[in-house]
């Protein structure tokens, strides 16, 4: 692993633990539907969802 692919993995956690830990939006699609739609929500919908895919297709 290179030093540009630790850098965008400490970029995804930081990403995670900031906003995806305690977030209301997934917590509340978990209860509503279920965990698979929140997933999908946080990947399609959510924009911190869809820059750490971006960082994630960058690992690749």
């Amino acid at each position: 692993m290179n030093i540009s692919q630790k850098a965008t993995l400490r970029t995804i956690d930081k990403l995670n633990d900031h906003y995806c830990e305690h977030c209301l939006l997934k917590e509340y699609h978990r209860k509503q539907y279920n965990k698979n739609y929140a997933h999908h929500y946080c990947i399609k919908k959510c924009s911190v969802g869809i820059e750490i895919k971006r960082l994630g297709n960058i690992l690749q």
